[in-house]
């Protein structure tokens, strides 16, 4: 295995076993929320748009698809983070999976792709070696961690949705990323669900958003990645992103959203408190040091993507 690059087989699935067993869900909107990479006040923010839709009648389930834990490089917000996120309906990233289960060799467990400068990964690889050593002392929480599923499937409007953190054949899969739409990846996508049933894929993992939606064997399906929640994935925009499907009112602030059937697929942006953020990362994460050099520049000021770019396939 090469650090950073490759994972553990224990990371691998099979793509027609991933919606054998739907779970229902009875609450009226769903937040798929991948990333938060350890940010508090994401998570505050995330928390307080939940309550502003309780209290308009809407019942909010929070579900966390990985990675929330990145930055939280202390033992008290190693803690808070992870308290907070698993009172909620929960399923692993790698990020995760290595803070539960650490694998020989594995790195970070990211499975970077050549296209990700060798200088991220090695960032990406100490990054985990000292969250690995603060979940060590909360062996309490890291044995929460290894009992969480590595998927979930989910019935909600009458669609089956595949909640995965990478992709249909690995938790840590780039099949799903923004780079490979771009390259155009249809036929995997397709093959995906003709494997498997499912009508909405919600993945996180490569840190950009895509909305993609079409037809595959006679039926509509999307695919939705929210990139971030804990960190600005469009340009010149520092907020994070969630996924938020529904089959109550739409969401006026999305940055894309499609319809599918009853369901309404968007992309929301959580307008976390930056100013208060980027002091406490900073704290964490002094210039030069590996968090800084990788993700400072992008909390501070998003990506180069514009909002039209992470919208593909027949989405209107």
């Amino acid at each position: 295995m090469t650090e950073g690059r490759s994972c553990p087989l224990a990371y691998r699935y099979q793509a027609a076993q991933l919606c054998a067993e739907p779970v229902p869900v009875s609450e009226d909107v769903v937040y798929i929320i991948g990333g938060l990479y350890g940010n508090p006040h994401a998570l505050t923010e995330i928390e307080r748009m939940a309550q502003a839709e309780e209290q308009a009648g809407r019942r909010v389930r929070l579900v966390f698809n990985g990675d929330f834990n990145w930055f939280n490089a202390s033992d008290e917000l190693f803690q808070d983070i992870n308290r907070r996120v698993l009172r909620h309906t929960v399923s692993l990233g790698n990020v995760e999976f290595e803070l539960a289960n650490p694998s020989a060799e594995a790195g970070c467990g990211c499975a970077y792709p050549d296209f990700v400068d060798q200088g991220v990964v090695e960032r990406s690889n100490r990054i985990m070696t000292r969250l690995q050593g603060i979940a060590a002392r909360h062996p309490e929480l890291q044995g929460e961690l290894a009992r969480q599923p590595r998927y979930l499937c989910l019935m909600f409007g009458g669609l089956k949705i595949l909640v995965v953190h990478g992709d249909p054949d690995s938790l840590a899969g780039w099949g799903l990323a923004h780079e490979a739409f771009s390259a155009g990846n249809e036929s995997a996508v397709e093959a995906w669900f003709q494997a498997m049933d499912a009508d909405v894929i919600a993945c996180t993992h490569t840190c950009l958003p895509v909305l993609w939606s079409g037809r595959v064997g006679e039926r509509a399906r999307t695919v939705v990645n929210n990139g971030s929640a804990g960190m600005g994935n469009l340009r010149a925009d520092a907020r994070g992103l969630i996924t938020r499907i529904s089959t109550e009112a739409s969401a006026d602030n999305a940055v894309a959203g499609h319809d599918q059937g009853n369901v309404r697929v968007s992309l929301v942006p959580v307008a976390f408190d930056l100013k208060a953020w980027l002091p406490q990362f900073d704290g964490l994460w002094p210039a030069g040091s590996d968090a800084a050099l990788s993700y400072r520049s992008r909390i501070a000021q998003g990506t180069s993507l514009a909002p039209e770019q992470a919208v593909f396939g027949s989405v209107l």
